[in-house]
């Protein structure tokens, strides 16, 4: 009798058992999260932080939904406001946007909703920042995936407040270099393989030439030829010195050096002509010649003129620019164009110019025109995002291609590191004797 009534008390403590196991596994969490947090970010959330976000936003879902406008009432004729209904009647559950798992990422969590019948991805886009807001996430952006349906990713944390440098430089494929981090968490890449030409600009104390020490650093290391067109005097460009193969410092040897360019291009479409290829990546390796990317700092130095012996000066400049990003991706020959300014004031060999360059790379800028000419012809919300950079945001910057746009921030390279890995790596520099005469 004993026994047979003592089974059903201890079995029925099992339950009692479990609750008391996950409060002191949940109390332990909670009680060494913060040190978790400090030392390793991403377990702790995976442990902590995605749960609590994923139910969160299981909870908030309906209500965020009708009060952002997104919730469709079932009755005819009524629309849902914040979930209430006039003439003190019963509100009606309104239908919601369905959405799919949540599912982690390294720094925050995505999720996809299915569209109701009439709404639009920009219904959803405007209301981000009340997603933000009502899951205390850092961030949320809603991208388009296929018709009537949208992703929504969100970012708990700013992974552009402390990007954390790279622990080699110049390793990996050719043309490849991580200089910086994205705000989604994964390295930047600029990889001039895939978007050969990129146009880069930034006020003063902006980023820009950081950006351009990160990528000077990591192409030093690999076999390929860097050319530097500096008309500022080679103030900039000069620091890269042992390991540029030409540097021109002023608009008359820029011409020069660029027209040679054009020529040394020519000559490799004859290569590639006479050995059936189509590109020189098609061409054996011991044939094949070495990648050269220019960078050409200050762009406005090239167009700018106050006679007529520089307009003719700036025209053959920026003729010889168009037909290097015309022909150059094929041909090994890539363009890295920076500048404080741009604009179609310059000149209109600047906005052909910029319909080559695929790549676009926009810090804090002083004038809207200068975002609006680098972005606004892309996406007009990376625009909106660029002219949002703070002057406390120094190194963030917004990158777009025709695949897209994002936030990213380089990681901090200055002089002295990029002119310590030009020298390091100057016995890779090299030797191009049609570019070298042109300075002569």
């Amino acid at each position: 009798m004993t026994l047979a009534s003592s089974a059903p008390s201890a079995g029925a403590t099992w339950p009692g058992r479990v609750l008391v196991v996950a409060a002191i596994v949940a109390s332990g969490l909670l009680i060494v999260g913060p040190a978790l947090r400090r030392r390793s970010p991403a377990a702790w959330w995976l442990l902590l932080g995605y749960p609590a976000s994923a139910f969160r936003v299981a909870r908030t879902w309906r209500a965020l939904m009708a009060g952002c406008g997104l919730a469709v009432s079932r009755r005819p004729a009524l629309t849902v406001v914040s979930g209430l209904v006039g003439n003190g009647a019963p509100p009606p559950q309104p239908r919601v946007p369905r959405h799919g798992f949540i599912r982690p990422t390294a720094a925050g969590f995505e999720l996809v909703a299915r569209l109701l019948p009439g709404q639009l991805p920009d219904d959803f886009v405007k209301a981000a920042s009340a997603m933000a807001e009502d899951w205390q996430v850092h961030a949320v952006r809603v991208t388009s995936l296929r018709p009537g349906v949208v992703r929504i990713a969100a970012l708990y944390a700013d992974p552009l407040a402390a990007p954390r440098a790279p622990r080699t430089r110049g390793l990996g494929r050719l043309l490849r270099v991580v200089v910086g981090t994205l705000e989604t968490g994964a390295s930047w890449v600029i990889d001039l393989r895939r978007i050969p030409h990129w146009l880069i600009v930034g006020a003063t104390r902006s980023g820009k030439s950081t950006l351009i020490h990160a990528l000077v650093a990591g192409l030093a290391p690999q076999r390929v030829a860097l050319v530097g067109i500096d008309c500022k005097g080679g103030m900039e460009l000069s620091l890269y010195g042992p390991r540029l193969s030409a540097l021109a410092t002023d608009r008359a040897q820029a011409v020069r050096l660029l027209s040679a360019l054009v020529d040394l291009t020519l000559a490799r479409m004859t290569v590639c002509r006479t050995a059936g290829v189509r590109n020189i990546w098609g061409l054996a390796e011991k044939e094949r010649p070495v990648p050269v990317v220019v960078i050409v700092d200050e762009i406005a130095e090239l167009f700018l003129v106050a006679g007529r012996h520089e307009k003719d000066e700036a025209h053959a400049a920026g003729t010889a620019l168009i037909r290097l990003a015309q022909l150059g991706a094929a041909l090994g020959v890539f363009l890295v164009v920076a500048g404080q300014r741009v604009g179609s004031d310059l000149g209109p060999g600047v906005t052909a110019l910029r319909a080559q360059l695929g790549g676009r790379v926009c810090h804090r800028v002083a004038d809207p025109g200068t975002a609006e000419m680098t972005l606004g012809d892309l996406n007009p919300d990376a625009l909106k995002a660029a002219q949002a950079i703070t002057p406390e945001q120094a190194g963030t910057a917004v990158l777009a291609s025709g695949d897209g746009w994002e936030r990213g921030r380089s990681h901090l390279v200055t002089e002295a590191d990029a002119e310590a890995v030009a020298t390091a790596h100057a016995d890779l520099t090299p030797a191009l004797p049609e570019l070298s005469a042109a300075l002569a």
